[in-house]
């Protein structure tokens, strides 16, 4: 492990938070902890690549509670559960929502640190999904309001002389603003501007 994953530690037992924050360190990662849920609410940052490891039982907010609030902000973090009871109802329901795992304490070094590694896995793939869908999302906006209406009928299967009758214009013009839309979007085949257009959630026209 090279440092740059971070694990967000939240448990409102002072002695756990010291002990798994000396051994996740000790593997190498960087480790940030916090005693409650609104304490990591406040001062956690999505930028750092990471996963979060969530109490279930705490005062104020529980671990669920917090998964339910950080989740519907947009966050992707991966999140494991670390719970003092063999609670399966809450562990269906986190697992439901999202979590990687759920760990009964006292917790396990290799299962802690196996479900880590999956959470590492799993954040790389979202980041670089997200990455991804960004740079879409940019090359879309290069994009003239005239070549974004003809993406849309490119897209839903429509000929040049079809897209030109409904845009009233000539079919050239056409040509002109389709082949500008596809090197602007940076591909060559109908097929590619489809899956693009799919990723970046842009409707054919007529849908």
């Amino acid at each position: 492990m090279d440092g740059n994953f971070t694990v967000f530690l939240v448990d409102d037992d002072a002695g756990v938070l010291k002990a798994l924050s000396r051994l996740l360190r000790a593997k190498g990662y960087d480790v940030r902890s916090f005693a409650s849920a609104e304490e990591f609410l406040e001062r956690h940052d999505a930028a750092v690549a990471g996963c979060a490891v969530f109490d279930v039982s705490m005062p104020g907010l529980d671990g669920l509670a917090l998964q339910q609030i950080f989740t519907a902000d947009g966050n992707q973090r991966p999140i494991i559960f670390l719970t003092g009871k063999g609670d399966i109802p809450k562990s269906v329901r986190a697992v439901k929502a999202g979590a990687i795992d759920f760990l009964t304490k006292p917790v396990s070094e290799k299962d802690l640190l196996d479900a880590i590694a999956r959470a590492v896995e799993v954040d790389a793939g979202t980041r670089q999904t997200n990455a991804a869908l960004a740079a879409i999302q940019a090359r879309i906006t290069t994009l003239t309001p005239r070549e974004r209406e003809v993406l849309t009928h490119v897209i839903a299967g429509r000929l040049n002389k079809q897209i030109a009758g409904d845009l009233g214009t000539v079919e050239k013009t056409i040509k002109v603003h389709r082949g500008r839309m596809m090197e602007k979007l940076g591909v060559r085949t109908i097929a590619d501007l489809v899956r693009l257009a799919e990723k970046a959630g842009i409707a054919a026209h007529g849908k």
